[in-house]
């Protein structure tokens, strides 16, 4: 969902292509205060993802490449309630990162999601999606602590990296798959040393994408034989265990 501003859609695979686009949610409706009438929200912007779309469609479809929400109803004295603003839904191809103007990922987890998984025999899980943890999350940085603490009444943890590596915005480094798993370990062990004793699976996603396997393979190799890969990082970047 984006709600106002500047969104650039950015595509990887054997050749980059992007596109800028005007994106802005609905304005909500007036109310009616005497009658304690509610105006309707704003309709919101959603990037809805289409296996058979592509960017250079979505520029021909969409040449102002402008995508405004609609506004919300006004109450009245025949519908106190104003009714919801229409949604503007932007068609992107699979795969692509959505960010704004500053180079920022606008798509993502901004807050733990809590879930439970129950199975057959009635036993159940819980399940903490939390967002994605950047370098120097140990010191607090981005909403580091806020996060890393719903790690410690975990009894287990799940990684999910993407096979492409990551970077958090035009002005931050690039890192491959590899040096995020790594950078991953380093900052739960400098927040609390015993995190690194939970049980740990780590999934890869975006494997639909161009190169993927091979990079998988590349990354297999690392996960492996991680000492031979130990001196492409600094001294401060790689665990103790």
């Amino acid at each position: 969902m984006v709600r106002c501003g500047w969104a650039l859609l950015r595509k990887y695979g054997n050749f980059i292509d992007n596109v800028r686009l005007f994106t802005k949610g609905g304005c909500g409706g007036m109310g009616y205060p005497r009658l304690g009438g509610e105006g309707g929200k704003g309709g919101d912007v959603w990037v809805v993802a289409h296996k058979k779309m592509t960017l250079k469609q979505l520029k021909a479809k969409y040449p102002q490449k402008r995508f405004v929400a609609g506004v919300g109803a006004n109450s009245r004295v025949s519908a106190l309630k104003g009714s919801k603003g229409k949604d503007c839904e932007i068609p992107v191809p699979v795969g692509i990162s959505v960010t704004d103007e500053n180079g920022r990922i606008i798509v993502t987890t901004l807050k733990p999601e809590l879930g439970k998984i129950m199975y057959n025999d009635f036993k159940q899980i819980s399940v903490a999606d939390l967002p994605g943890l950047i370098e120097g999350a140990h010191m607090n940085k981005g909403m580091g602590h806020k996060f890393l603490k719903h790690l410690e009444r975990t009894r287990q943890l799940l990684f999910v990296v993407d096979i492409s590596g990551f970077q958090l915005s035009s002005q931050t480094q690039y890192r491959s798959a590899f040096e995020t798993i790594m950078l991953l370990t380093k900052e739960l062990e400098l927040y609390k040393e015993e995190l690194q004793t939970k049980p740990a699976l780590l999934a890869i996603n975006k494997m639909d994408l161009p190169d993927a396997k091979v990079k998988f393979c590349e990354l297999m190799e690392q996960l492996q034989n991680p000492e031979d890969f130990l001196h492409l990082f600094e001294k401060s970047m790689i665990p103790e265990k």
